[in-house]
């Protein structure tokens, strides 16, 4: 379990609605539909009522900051088996990566790769009190298009299984980019702030809004809170 999957869920019953894409950046077709996911009922740019709407507000924040820049949409929602295929599919780039096959995984090897894979992928858990964030409709991973239409360097890419998805990752380095990816890391993470959403402390792209992480994340920021989860799993 996570930290935040103590946070109890009172589900207020919101429904899903398609994100207005031509307010925002978006990769068409999905990243995850590329590789053979599917969706179902409702595609990948679908998230909660309150949730678009507060991303239309951090679309707006970003407009007054840089002027035509966009927010690029790059995951909504994600059904929960969506969510497994993602994860089977991360483990296997992981294996392939290394060089490793999986028949001959030793068992202390297997349990590597795959701590190495939840790192960044929440387990999809079925259960009702431990839904996956995106399977709630309420995260959402996102990054900028800058005023020429050109997706802006965050310094490593969405899903990278790597330190330097962290978002402070860049904060102190040495690489010679690394104060302009930091700039870049930061000014998604002020208007996503500023609407309401909290970020993801092990994902530069990763927001939430009215899941267990971001009443967990408000309740760590501020120990007088009491905040609860409003959205739980969908499907």
């Amino acid at each position: 379990m996570r930290p935040y999957h103590h946070i109890s869920i009172v589900e207020c019953g919101e429904p899903l609605v398609e994100i207005p894409l031509q307010l925002f950046a978006v990769e068409l077709p999905h990243p995850y539909a590329k590789l053979g996911a599917i969706y179902g009922a409702y595609s990948p740019y679908y998230l909660r009522q309150s949730v678009v709407e507060n991303l239309i507000q951090a679309q707006n924040y970003l407009e007054l900051l840089r002027p035509h820049w966009r927010i690029q949409i790059f995951d909504g929602y994600r059904p929960v088996n969506v969510q497994q295929f993602m994860v089977d599919y991360s483990f296997a780039t992981a294996l392939t990566e290394r060089g490793l096959i999986e028949a001959e995984l030793s068992p202390d090897k297997r349990q590597e790769i795959w701590e190495v894979v939840y790192q960044i992928w929440a387990v999809p858990s079925m259960d009702e009190k431990t839904p996956p964030p995106h399977s709630t409709g309420a995260a959402v991973d996102v990054t900028l298009v800058d005023d020429a239409g050109q997706v802006v360097n965050m310094g490593s890419p969405i899903d990278e299984l790597s330190e330097r998805s962290h978002p402070d990752y860049y904060a102190n380095h040495h690489h010679p980019d690394a104060k302009q990816y930091h700039a870049h890391r930061q000014l998604l993470n002020d208007v996503m702030l500023k609407a309401g959403f909290q970020r993801n402390p092990r994902e530069w792209w990763h927001f939430c809004f009215g899941d267990q992480m971001w009443a967990w994340l408000n309740n760590q920021a501020n120990p007088a809170n009491n905040f609860t989860a409003r959205y739980g799993r969908i499907f």
